[in-house]
C-alpha cells in the first residue's frame, strides 16, 4: 500500500516540475522576442529587409 502511495506522490511531484519547467521556457522564449523587438525598432535593420523583401516579389511578380 505504500509503495503505491509513493509513486503517486512522485508521479505528482514530476507532474509539477514539468509545469514548472514549461513555465520558464515560455518566460525565456518572452524574454528573447521582446529582446528581438527591441534591437528591431531601434535600428534599419527590420525595415530594409522587408523594403528588399518586397522588391523581389515584385520583380517576380513583373517577370510571370
Amino acid at each position: 500500500m505504500f509503495r503505491n502511495l509513493r509513486l503517486h506522490i512522485v508521479s505528482l511531484s514530476q507532474s509539477g516540475q514539468a509545469t514548472a519547467e514549461y513555465a520558464l521556457v515560455m518566460v525565456a522564449a518572452a524574454v528573447v522576442a521582446l529582446a528581438l523587438i527591441s534591437w528591431a525598432s531601434t535600428t534599419d535593420m527590420l525595415p530594409s529587409f522587408f523594403n528588399t523583401v518586397m522588391q523581389k516579389v515584385i520583380s517576380v511578380a513583373n517577370r510571370a
